[in-house]
């Protein structure tokens, strides 16, 4: 298997999270078949109407961060990730809403597509006096070479979140190293990235994500 910079390719490998599909209940409404001539008329109940049932609970981890949204599966890596790695695997995964998650503690970048994990990838973060954003953004506009107007340094694969500034990038993911503000990530994963993102996908920054489920 060929590596590069310290990169793995899985192939198909996935966690399976449970999960339930809710059934939903079919008016008699909704089957317009002609039944005949009616001889009688039901007599009205006095009853008070039941109560509707009360809503099933999500059927995976969820985070605070991100109440709608339910992991329905996660990748299973064969050892932790260093700087400058990172796991891709979109193969067999259903097509649906994709969602960029950046956790800050953990230092990661999480790719779902309907809910199920497709990619994992070391990162960078603003250094103290330029931090990194909390919050749910759009991906406003994407830029394949793109050169930073502040800074004068590269961007390769922008995917930009604020226009301030902030985005995801390409970069040399090393120990110790920081940005102004961006996300960095491995060269090869934001190209990934870049062809798998969409201007208008929501990109999630927390300060921590799933915890119970990435660090348990």
């Amino acid at each position: 298997m060929a590596v590069h910079r310290r990169f793995w390719r899985l192939k198909g490998i996935s966690l399976a999270v449970s999960g339930l599909a809710a059934l939903a209940a079919c008016s008699p409404d909704a089957f317009p078949f002609d039944l005949g001539p009616l001889t009688a008329r039901p007599q009205r109940s006095s009853a008070a109407p039941a109560a509707p049932p009360a809503p099933k609970p999500a059927s995976g981890p969820v985070d605070a961060a991100a109440p709608g949204f339910v992991l329905k599966g996660a990748l299973a890596l064969e050892r932790p990730l260093d700087y400058g790695d990172y796991a891709w695997s979109p193969e067999g995964v259903a097509p649906g809403p994709r969602l960029i998650v950046v956790s800050i503690a953990a230092q990661r970048v999480y790719v779902y597509q309907g809910g199920v994990e497709i990619g994992r990838s070391s990162m960078l973060y603003g250094a103290d006096d330029k931090p990194t954003p909390l919050g749910t953004f759009p991906i406003l506009e994407k830029r394949k070479d793109h050169v930073s107007n502040l800074y004068g340094a590269p961007m390769p694969h922008m995917l930009r979140l604020t226009w301030d500034g902030v985005a995801l990038h390409g970069s040399e993911v090393e120990a110790a190293a920081a940005t102004h503000g961006c996300i960095g990530l491995p060269d090869d994963f934001a190209e990934l990235l870049f062809a798998q993102a969409r201007v208008g996908d929501t990109v999630i920054v927390a300060q921590d994500w799933m915890p119970q489920v990435y660090r348990a």
